[in-house]
């Protein structure tokens, strides 16, 4: 009898079910060791040794896989093909007899499964110690500053290496808003008719020198009168052939970016539900930032467009993207479905949830449009000259789709590229006026972060990896550093704080270049170039030097929301909304000489849409998930997990 041990009881199942009864299938159910919970438990004057200890909870499945061990002939530790994974599979290796060896398969298929045991490995120490670095860091970041904060700011309070840099990325933006000064500016366009009749609309340019910015009413006013009285005639017409290639693969942040942009998923819930596609063998690892393809894949891939959708929508050759990932050895591939011929459907009927299928086909579509060809369009730029004394240029644009391509499986209007058709007409060619029109716009402030803009700021910065995106952005939401709404990212006053007594006290620490100087050092970790311990050094000197000093640093107030309303329990305090453990709550402005509190109720202007008489109001779970609710529960029992967008605000 052969042992297989993998980290999930689902993956287990999976691999069960094709493997026969030559297999045994055990799980750890994540890691077996790790740091103690209540020290540091690294010994920074011994180069930083960690000093491990055994899961309590995980005792059970271990004593299993022992028992499990010693009937086996060959052990094999199929955990998951990362550096987590790889530090699970050195655990459990130094629990074992020495009959154990590495597998890895990026994803969970009989065939895939079956090369793997064929090509068995050593671990790899290099992912091992990689994935030590990140825990000694992250350890020696949380319980070095914790004690800080708790002097500094508010008992209770904790910090993090990279969870820190996402709060000052957020704040940041959030203060570039207050900032913000809206300037005026006006639109102006015209409603133009040629020969053919086609009514089209063009836009106010300038002149055929310059281009104009209409900054107030009165300048927009003088023009729009000129463009009344002017004569119209086509001063150039531009076509050209327009070719848009498909989109690569998903990787994990392009996953979740698109889960975020289409769903309103967050990253967690992205993450949770492709984890489960992946232990259930219909989607390779989705923890990747390649775009990388297999041959076999796309082999298939490229005979499965010919059969399907015909020559035309297949290329002469099979398409290859840049290999993004930062590490030789950890260069998966792209996420892609690990059969063609599963459809959405398919995994829905298995009851897996809608949300397993949608996913699945956008993973699917964005695969197979990955290897077909291009999509063309026709491209058109009409320039039109307005005179009247003086002459202003405006302008049309307009696509038309020539040959769908890629787009036969991603359709363009689902991507807002909708076609604009304009007239067919000729230099010279006189046109007749119908309207001018003029809007009012103001210029806007940059736009707060929400989880796709995020983890796509996160990848450009270097900061995080596939496996940190998701944890980074449900942190800071659960230590109330920030919090979300209508899909925004906000900084709460203890966030701000917290910014506020951090960066300026720990300037290089948490500079976004150094951070990801930091993360590109473990990747050199990973690959064998750099010892983990030097990595730590390089961290710590600067880090433990700026300790000591700040010990002396002022205290940062965290600032409350004023509520306008007098104490009702002391009568010389004001109630404000502040900020704990577990939420927003309101207290009395005289904390702590007088104690009184009650729960916040977050209103959000909106009537209940089933009694009609209560307010829809901001609930949460147990778990800390928000959902909707009606003000005068339990009278009337509505609740949603969606904002009711149908109920229009008072």
């Amino acid at each position: 009898m052969n042992l297989i041990i993998v980290e999930s009881p689902t993956k287990a199942r999976t691999l069960t079910r094709f493997l026969g009864k030559a297999y045994s299938v055990a799980a750890t159910m994540g890691h077996i060791k790790d740091l103690p919970k209540n020290i540091l438990g690294v010994d920074i004057e011994n180069n930083f040794s960690p000093q491990y200890q055994d899961v309590e909870k995980k005792k059970a499945a271990v004593l299993e896989i022992k028992k499990l061990a010693k009937k086996a002939d060959k052990i094999y530790l199929a955990t998951d093909p990362d550096r987590e994974g790889e530090a699970i599979a050195s655990h459990v290796s130094e629990m074992l007899v020495g009959k154990e060896t590495r597998i890895v398969f990026h994803e969970i298929t009989k065939e895939a499964v079956v090369d793997a045991i064929t090509h068995p490995r050593a671990v790899d120490r290099n992912l091992v110690d990689a994935q030590i670095a990140r825990r000694v860091l992250d350890r020696l970041v949380g319980y070095k500053l914790s004690p800080l904060l708790w002097k500094k700011v508010r008992r209770g309070l904790s910090a993090g290496r990279v969870q820190t840099v996402a709060v000052k990325i957020i704040v940041e933006r959030e203060r570039e808003i207050e900032k913000f000064k809206p300037e005026e500016c006006w639109n102006i366009w015209c409603e133009l008719k040629g020969k053919s009749g086609q009514v089209f609309i063009v836009n106010f340019i300038g002149t055929e020198d310059k281009k104009i910015e209409v900054k107030n009413g009165k300048e927009a006013g003088n023009i729009v009168a000129s463009l009344k009285k002017s004569r119209y005639a086509v001063l150039d017409v531009k076509r050209r052939e327009v070719r848009k290639n498909p989109f690569p693969p998903f990787t994990t942040s392009t996953l979740a970016q698109a889960a975020a942009r289409i769903f309103g998923w967050s990253a967690k819930r992205t993450m949770s539900i492709a984890q489960r596609l992946y232990e259930r063998g219909y989607i390779t690892y989705h923890r990747t930032d390649s775009t990388f393809i297999a041959k076999t894949a796309i082999e298939r891939v490229r005979s499965f467009i010919q059969v399907k959708y015909g020559k035309n929508y297949l290329p002469p050759t099979p398409r290859f993207y840049k290999v993004t990932s930062k590490v030789a050895q950890e260069a998966h591939e792209g996420i892609r479905p690990t059969n063609l011929e599963l459809a959405s459907e398919a995994i829905k009927s298995k009851k897996y949830g809608n949300d397993a299928s949608i996913l699945y086909e956008l993973i699917w579509r964005r695969f197979v449009a990955s290897q077909m060809m291009a999509s063309l369009y026709d491209e058109t730029t009409i320039d039109v000259l307005a005179t009247n004394g003086e002459s202003y240029l405006l302008r049309a644009s307009g696509q038309v789709i020539k040959f769908d391509g890629w787009r036969k499986v991603i359709p363009a209007k689902k991507n807002g590229e909708e076609e604009v058709v304009l007239p067919e007409v000729k230099a010279k060619e006189s046109l007749t006026l119908i309207k001018v029109d003029s809007a009012q716009k103001f210029t806007e402030a940059p736009a707060r972060f929400n989880e796709a803009s995020l983890i796509k700021t996160l990848e450009k910065l270097g900061i995080g990896r596939p496996s940190t995106y998701a944890p980074i952005i449900s942190t800071i939401q659960i230590r109330n550093y920030v919090e979300k709404k209508e899909g925004k990212f906000f900084p709460t006053p203890v966030g701000v704080a917290v910014n506020d007594f951090l960066i300026p006290n720990f300037p290089q620490v948490f500079d976004y270049a150094f951070t990801a100087e930091m993360e590109a050092d473990l990747d050199k970790v990973a690959d064998g170039k750099v010892s983990w311990q030097d990595s730590i050094k390089k961290f710590w000197d600067p880090f433990a030097g700026k300790l000591a000093s700040v010990e002396n640093a002022k205290r940062v107030k965290i600032e409350v929301e004023k509520l306008g309303k007098a104490c009702p329990e002391c009568k010389k305090g004001e109630l404000v909304v502040r900020i704990g453990r577990f939420g927003k709550f309101i207290s009395c402005s005289r904390f702590p000489d007088c104690k009184f509190t009650e729960k916040y109720v977050e209103k959000i202007g909106m009537k209940c849409p089933k009694c009609g008489k209560g307010e829809v109001i901001v609930k949460k779970t147990g778990k800390g998930k928000r959902f909707f609710g009606c003000s005068i529960y339990p009278k009337c029992k509505w609740a949603s997990w969606r904002k009711p967008e149908a109920v229009k605000k008072e």
